[in-house]
């Protein structure tokens, strides 16, 4: 079995893993409210904080499961926050030493594109070589407030980066215009909840990147229009449109999703499209991408909301499911934090 940690950000999450019947178990505990009065994630009150919970969780995940069950610790290498991922370091290597079983390192990113699969797993564990075979090569779209990128993975299991994003990421593009409309923290899951109530065509935001000539994405120019927008505008009228510009911006972020998801689709040959990271949750981006793989021809799957945000479920699954060398560090007690690390290994 293995045993996951993550802390590479605001959530300390632990999780337990049997690659003959799927995850046993999953614990986080959230910071957001922590963090919601300072408008975004403090690294010292975050690096706090799993010093503080990792101990309960781990105490929980091992009510069921005996220390002598686990035969690898997988722990977040990086990217994140350096002070928290040194937490989560320290944790596994301490708990590896004293078991004496070996630690590997894991790359969030790639564990967020493989988190799609996850639940082909769940469904059948001794079934889940065989299926995911059928789905290779495969699309993944990742959509989170720190990385947007798109990414192969072929049928070895090797993944290579297509396109990411020249500035801002979507879901810090979202986040960033939620707060210069006066909403709280995080903004996304707020700016989705009141462009249920407005339209999309209300307002005119740029189509950057709009070139069928890249897949990269850029997001900056958004805010900046939404700034300029609101600034000619009084607070009252700001506050009866705050539905339309959030409907209109939103949907602005989403069609370069879609435009450049269907781009890399016609340039290519795959058989499924997946769709991971926190932003993955929104229920708007979930059916246009699924009617985009449809119109392609090929399965569509998404992370399930557990496994979108930071989470060690897909840790350990990225430990157990990676095949490409170097895709999970066997650097053991040697292993360093590496706050930078990129998606794709070349």
């Amino acid at each position: 079995m293995i045993l996951a940690l993550e802390s590479s950000c605001d959530e300390t999450a632990v999780a337990v893993f049997d690659p003959a019947r799927g995850l046993l178990g999953e614990w986080v505990h959230s910071q957001i409210a922590l963090h919601e009065a300072y408008g975004g994630v403090v690294p010292d009150l975050a690096s706090r904080e799993h010093l503080e919970n990792f101990g309960p969780l781990l105490r929980r995940s091992l009510a069921d499961t005996p220390a002598s069950a686990i035969t690898k610790i997988a722990v977040t290498s990086g990217p994140g926050l350096a002070a928290c991922l040194a937490m989560g370091l320290s944790a596994a290597k301490s708990l590896g030493l004293a078991w004496d079983v070996p630690v590997v390192g894991v790359n969030h990113l790639r564990a967020h594109a493989f988190s799609p699969f996850i639940p082909l797993h769940t469904a059948n564990p001794a079934a889940f070589e065989a299926e995911l075979a059928k789905l290779l090569p495969h699309l993944g779209l990742l959509v989170s407030g720190g990385n947007t990128a798109l990414f192969t993975i072929d049928e070895s299991r090797r993944l290579r980066l297509l396109s990411s994003t020249l500035d801002d990421a979507a879901g810090e593009a979202l986040d960033k215009g939620a707060k210069l409309l006066g909403l709280g923290y995080p903004g996304g899951p707020q700016v989705e909840k009141l462009a249920a109530g407005g339209s999309a065509t209300a307002f005119e935001f740029p189509k950057a990147m709009a070139q069928r000539a890249t897949l990269d994405f850029s997001f900056s120019g958004l805010k900046t229009s939404l700034r300029y927008q609101l600034e000619k505008l009084s607070p009252e009228v700001i506050e009866h449109r705050r539905a339309d510009f959030c409907a209109s911006y939103q949907y602005a972020v989403f069609e370069a999703l879609l435009r450049k998801s269907a781009l890399a689709l016609e340039r290519g040959v795959y058989r499924s499209f997946g769709l991971s990271g926190g932003v993955a949750n929104n229920r708007t981006l979930q059916a246009g991408l699924e009617r985009v793989a449809r119109e392609h021809g090929i399965a569509f799957l998404r992370a399930q909301p557990q496994h979108t945000g930071d989470n060690a479920g897909m840790i350990a699954f990225a430990a157990w499911a990676e095949r490409e060398p170097g895709g999970v560090s066997e650097a053991g007690y040697q292993l360093q934090i590496s706050p930078s690390l990129p998606l794709a290994l070349a």
